[in-house]
C-alpha cells in the first residue's frame, strides 16, 4: 500500500512513516522544505501551507491511504486577533481540503488525527471519556478539531470515503515538547514538586504505541472514531517518579494539599495549567481494543525511553 503522511517530519510524523516502512509500506510524505528530516526510504513532496487552498493532487499522486497529522497546534504566547479562525483555517478546512482532493484522485482510505481535546479537558475518575460522547472542546484548537471531525464525517459518507478518526491523550516519547518536556526538566534539576498528595488518574499514549495505532487502522480499515491509551492510568505522582526512574534520580514530592495548589494557580493565572497536573483525564479504548489492537510498549518502558533520550541528548556535565 502507498500511503501519504502529513506532518511526516515531526515528533509524531517520523516514526509513523519509519513502522509504516517497516511493515512493508510505500510511504510519501507531504513536507514544507526539502530538507526536511525523514526515514531513509520515504518520498518527499513539497506542499504548501496547510489551508483550504492547498493543492495536495501531487503528493496524492498514486497513493493508497492517507495518515493526517499535519495540524496547526497550541501556539506559546499567540498573539492572533481571533485565533480560533487560525486554528479553523489549519485544522478544519484544510483537512476537508486534502480529503476532498484525496477523493477526487480516488484515494479510498483516510485516517484523521484529532485529539481527546474533542471530549473535553477533565473527566472524573470513574467516567472515562468515550468515543461516542458529545464533543465538548474548550479551546479553539479542540473546537476546531471537533469541526474538523464533524466535516470530514459528513464528506465521507457523502463520498464512500473510509474515514477512521483518533483522539489520542498526551503523547509522550523521545522528543516530546510542551508539559511533559518541562516536567522532566524540572525533575533532572532536583525541583521539588508539591504534588505528592495528588490523587488522580491519567491517560498517556506513547508515541510507539501511537504510530502502530495509526498503522492498525490503516492495515484494518476500521472506521469510526476511536480512543487510545498506553493501558495504565497513573497519578501525577506516579508519573513523575516512572521519569525520575528513568533519569535515574530520586523525585521531591512533598505533599500540598490539592485545594491550596489550585487556589495559588489562580492568583498567578495557571489555573487551567495546574488542572492538567492535579485533575483526571482518562479514556475509554474500549473500541480500538474491540478490533483486535494491543499496546506495543507499557506505559513504564515508555516514560523510561523518553527519559533515557533526554538524558541522551543533554548529558549531566561530569
Amino acid at each position: 500500500m502507498k500511503i501519504l503522511v502529513t506532518g511526516a517530519s515531526g515528533f509524531v510524523g517520523v516514526p509513523t512513516c519509519r513502522h509504516l516502512l517497516e511493515c512493508g509500506h510505500r510511504v510519501v510524505a507531504a513536507v514544507r522544505r526539502t530538507d526536511a528530516f525523514l526515514p531513509l526510504g520515504v518520498e518527499a513532496r513539497v506542499v504548501a501551507s496547510l489551508g483550504p487552498e492547498t493543492d495536495w493532487r501531487n503528493a496524492l499522486k498514486g497513493c493508497d491511504a492517507v495518515i493526517h497529522l499535519a495540524a496547526r497546534a497550541h501556539v506559546m504566547k499567540d498573539k492572533a486577533a481571533d485565533r480560533l479562525a487560525l486554528f479553523r483555517h489549519v485544522n478544519r478546512d484544510g483537512a476537508v481540503r486534502l480529503a476532498e482532493q484525496a477523493a477526487d484522485m480516488g484515494v479510498g482510505r483516510f485516517v484523521f488525527v484529532s485529539s481527546i481535546k474533542v471530549n473535553g479537558e477533565a473527566t472524573a475518575m470513574d467516567r472515562p471519556f468515550r468515543a461516542d460522547d458529545a464533543p465538548a472542546p474548550v479551546d479553539p484548537y479542540g473546537v476546531s478539531k471537533a469541526e474538523a471531525e464533524a466535516a470530514l464525517t459528513a464528506f465521507a459518507a457523502r463520498q464512500g470515503l473510509s474515514l477512521a478518526i483518533l483522539r489520542p491523550p498526551l503523547v509522550h516519547g523521545p522528543g516530546a515538547k510542551g508539559n511533559l518536556a518541562a516536567l522532566l526538566r524540572m525533575i533532572r534539576l532536583g525541583a521539588p514538586l508539591p504534588l505528592g498528595g495528588v490523587d488522580n488518574r491519567r491517560s498517556l499514549v506513547g508515541v510507539e504505541n501511537l504510530v502502530r495505532g495509526l498503522s492498525f487502522l490503516v492495515a484494518h480499515d476500521a472506521q469510526g472514531c476511536f480512543l487510545i491509551r498506553d493501558g495504565d492510568d497513573v497519578s501525577t505522582p506516579e508519573l513523575i517518579r516512572l521519569l525520575a526512574d528513568g533519569l535515574g534520580v530520586r523525585p521531591r514530592l512533598p505533599a500540598v494539599p490539592p485545594g491550596l495548589l489550585r487556589l495559588a494557580a489562580s492568583v498567578i493565572g495557571k489555573r487551567a495549567a495546574a488542572e492538567r497536573l492535579i485533575g483526571s483525564l482518562v479514556v475509554d479504548d474500549t473500541p480500538l481494543r474491540e478490533l483486535g489492537w494491543v499496546p506495543h510498549v507499557t506505559l513504564a518502558n515508555g516514560l523510561h525511553t523518553m527519559a533515557a533520550a533526554a538524558l541522551d541528548s543533554h548529558p549531566s556535565p561530569s
